[in-house]
Order: structure tokens, then sequence, then C-alpha cells
């Protein structure tokens, strides 16, 4: 399309800019003066069989805030009070369930963002958007007893990804405050990325940017001016940054990032709103201790 018909006047992109801070509250403005000197505001819980029972003293870094990757992956539910949305979704409810009120008074959930359907394979999640999204539809019906500070749809998308923009219609469909993540490997610049998301993307949801770090796709210097670029296109408001907590190791695997590997990281972001991926996989107590330590 012509840049000119898919871009919003400068009115009604302020009023859309006010209408997500408002629903967002302080949380996604400026950092407040308590978390100027955290190295990191929010930690990632991706659930899985052997990660649904997350532990950790991310809280000592400034974390309050907790990003759940999904409360459904590959038709399985975790939500133990939707079993009846569930059912209606096509979604099996999980034997084992988080333990949700002792995730809710844990000090780095004080904020809850709660992931919705999505896939472990990225492929089949894209051809599957439409089913996610219907199944999400069900899972927003119920919701875990904790601090609600929005939803996060679970279907990352890159530039390389020839249909996102038939995303933008079925993400109007989900409930607000609203999130989705973003990545670029193929290294097309902030300012490109910037313009290809605001061609498609409902300019009331919000975005987390995934550095890159963890894959070796650029550095926190090349990352921190992504994250400006996107800022300088969408809003501050609208961007997050998601710290890639982990390295390559042998073959397909991944290991957790060293404190000297990802400190650097959270000192490039301060001023962003940073959340750590993840925190159950990857950043122990003894992770913590060191980036303290380090920082």
């Amino acid at each position: 399309m012509d840049e000119t018909t898919t871009l919003a006047s400068p009115r009604r992109r302020t009023l859309l800019a006010a209408g997500l801070c408002a629903a967002l509250l302080d949380s996604c403005s400026a950092l407040r003066s308590d978390q100027a000197d955290a190295l990191a505001q929010g930690v990632v819980w991706q659930p899985d069989g052997d990660h649904l029972d997350p532990f950790g003293d991310w809280d000592r870094l400034g974390v309050t805030d907790l990003l759940v990757q999904w409360t459904a992956v590959d038709d399985i539910s975790f939500l133990p009070g939707a079993a009846s949305q569930s059912e209606k979704a096509g979604l099996k409810t999980s034997g084992r369930m988080p333990d949700w009120t002792r995730i809710a008074g844990e000090p780095w959930a004080r904020n809850v963002i709660v992931g919705l359907a999505g896939r472990f394979d990225e492929t089949t999640a894209r051809a599957e958007v439409a089913r996610l999204v219907a199944q999400s539809l069900k899972l927003a019906a119920w919701r875990p007893p904790v601090h609600l500070a929005g939803y996060y749809f679970p279907v990352e998308v890159d530039p390389t990804w020839q249909g996102a923009a038939t995303l933008g219609p079925l993400l109007a469909r989900l409930p607000r405050p609203l999130w989705i993540s973003v990545y670029d490997n193929s290294n097309i610049g902030g300012a490109a990325l910037a313009t290809w998301l605001d061609g498609w993307l409902p300019e009331d949801v919000g975005i987390f940017m995934q550095d890159g770090c963890g894959v070796y796709a650029r550095g926190p210097s090349a990352a921190r001016a992504y994250a400006d670029a996107l800022t300088a296109r969408l809003g501050k408001q609208r961007v997050r940054i998601i710290a890639e907590a982990f390295r390559p190791a042998m073959g397909d695997a991944f290991r957790p990032a060293t404190a000297e590997e990802l400190a650097p990281q959270l000192l490039a972001y301060r001023g962003y709103r940073v959340y750590l991926f993840d925190g159950p996989h990857y950043v122990s107590g003894q992770l913590v201790r060191d980036l303290l330590q380090a920082a």
C-alpha cells in the first residue's frame, strides 16, 4: 500500500498513544524514580513441562513484572479454572498446573502480562494464527488470580513473514492492553523495522523487541539503536525490550549467558523497560548474584 494510506494522522496517533498509556498506567511510560537504577524491570516465563513452577530471586535485579509467554501451547492449557472454555477452544487441560496464587505473591510478579495461545513451532503458529486467536479469545474469558497488566499474543513477527499484515485485523479482536514481540535476524535496521511495523500493526498494540544478542544477530549498542528507532516511529509507550539471557551451545541447544555477556545488554538499555528471557530457563540465582557484582 501507499504509505499515506496506512499511516494515521498526528492527532489520531496522539489519541491512540494516550489511550494505550492510560490503560497501562505508569508502567508504560518513563521508568519511575524507584526503578531508574534497576538492571531489569521484567522477567519472561515460558511454561513447559519442566518449568511449571517458577522460582527465582529476579526481584534483586529490580524486576517487578512478569510476562507469561503463553497460558496454552500446542493445544494444552495451563489455566485450571478455564476447563470449560478450553474445551470449547479445542484445548486440553494440562495434568500439572502452575501455582498461580503463589506466583501472584512473588515480588517479581507484581504486574503480570498474560500470554494467550501459542505454538512451540513458529512456522505452525504463523500458519494457524486465526485458530490461535480464536483459542486466545476463549482463554481470555478466564484469567489466573494475578494482578493483570495486559495480554500478550505469542505469535512472534519478523520482516521475513510475508503474511504478517494479515495479523493486524485479527489482533483487533483480542483484549487490551495487548502486546506482541518482534525480532529481526535479517538486520534490516531499526528504522526499516519500525516502518514495516507501522504499516500494519494496530496503533494500540505494544511491542517487545527481542534484542538479538542471544543469537549474535547484534550487540547491545546496535540493539539500543533499534529500540531508539522503534521509539521514534511508534512512541516510547509502545516499546519494551527483551534481553536474551542465553547464548548458542552445542548443536541446536542454548546455554545461559554469563554475567559478563548479559550485563552489557542490561546497561545499554537503561531508560527502557527490560525483560529477561527467560528467567526459569536461564537466569539462576548465581547469575543474579554475578550480575549484581558485575554491574
